[in-house]
């Protein structure tokens, strides 16, 4: 999910959605993942990441987290940026 660093930007309709919200625990076919593939490198659990991206292009940086829900990853990435 795209979502703004700052929410602000929202209504601005030259502004594009800057941050890229996602959980790591499904494959590309939909299927579970082993429990070991569903942990990014370097992480010790499965959980929602976040990290600056604009859409349609790569990722400026490393992902953040894991956070334990989808709320968290936001809150993060809304007072980090």
């Amino acid at each position: 999910m795209q979502i703004y660093s700052d929410p602000t930007r929202e209504s601005d309709p030259h502004a594009l959605p800057d941050v890229e919200v996602f959980e790591v625990d499904y494959g590309l076919n939909g299927d579970a993942l082993p429990e070991a593939a569903r942990k990014l490198p370097g992480s010790k659990t499965i959980g929602w990441y976040w990290w600056s991206c604009f859409p349609g292009c790569l990722p400026d940086g490393d992902p953040n987290g894991p956070f334990a829900t989808e709320a968290e990853a936001i809150a993060d990435a809304q007072e980090s940026n």
